[in-house]
């Protein structure tokens, strides 16, 4: 089943192009990463699909029906993003955080309610922050308060997940905890997720499916094995890579060797791959 249609999608900031023609396809209950170098457009992706940012042209379809023609509270109903970096953390505890993702859900001045209390519950408990429910967000950890913002996203009870560099700060030990957080979200509940990376390997290891943006445009997409090759490394991210299956894991594996010589570098190649 389709959860996602972009048709011919354009975004523009002032008079740039950011995001041109893009068509793309997001099936139910799997995981995509969207990679790219930066500046390709990847995080407008992301708003424009949540209805943040409006298409100067195009059609991004939810459920067969334009975001367009959903309201804003009905539209959180369906679909939840994390930004990329949370700048002013807010003075509250990770319950009280956690519970505006029940927003969306709550009448109009309402009280919270029971069910409210109960998804903030299981929210916390699905992502390990329950221990710490009563702290502030300050005292924790750069690791522990992405896991209260992706609680705060899940309690949001919504089929389509976004998130914008989940990773983002956070140390190697800290980046495998969240990347297998998120596929476990996935595996237990078939929460569709679209997520944009900067970590090659991560979107090799966790995503069903890659698309990888280039100057606004869809370079190429497809399975990571379809997608992840050292041609594209090169074609996209001008460097010269080695791209092989780690014999343990079963993963494909991407070691950069250094950048290609500017001289060797492609003039904004845009090839399609499925």
């Amino acid at each position: 089943m389709t959860a996602l249609v972009l048709e011919e999608v354009t975004v523009k900031y002032q008079h740039r192009t950011v995001i041109d023609k893009l068509n793309w396809q997001v099936e139910t209950g799997k995981i995509y990463s969207v990679i790219g170098p930066n500046g390709c457009g990847k995080s407008t992706l992301l708003k424009t699909i949540a209805g943040h940012l409006k298409p100067d042209r195009g059609e991004v379809l939810l459920d067969g029906k334009s975001i367009g023609s959903y309201s804003r509270r009905h539209l959180a109903k369906c679909v939840a993003m994390l930004q990329q970096s949370q700048d002013k953390l807010p003075e509250m505890t990770v319950r009280a955080l956690v519970g505006y993702g029940r927003f969306p859900h709550k009448p109009m001045w309402g009280a919270n309610r029971k069910e409210d209390e109960e998804i903030v519950e299981w929210a916390m408990a699905q992502t390990g922050t329950l221990p710490f429910a009563e702290r502030k967000l300050s005292a924790l950890s750069g690791g522990e308060r992405q896991r209260v913002w992706i609680a705060m996203t899940l309690a949001q009870k919504t089929n389509l997940l976004l998130l914008d560099e989940p990773t983002t700060y956070l140390d190697v030990s800290h980046q495998w905890e969240i990347m297998e957080l998120i596929a476990d979200i996935n595996r237990k509940y078939g929460i569709t997720i679209v997520m944009v990376l900067h970590d090659i390997n991560h979107a090799a290891a966790c995503s069903d499916e890659i698309m990888v943006m280039s100057a606004g445009r869809m370079y190429a997409s497809g399975t990571p094995e379809q997608v992840i090759t050292e041609e594209m490394l090169g074609d996209v991210f001008g460097v010269k890579g080695l791209v092989e299956r780690d014999t343990d894991s079963g993963r494909l594996n991407c070691l950069i060797r250094g950048l290609l010589g500017t001289a060797n570098l492609p003039a904004g190649k845009t090839v399609k791959a499925t």
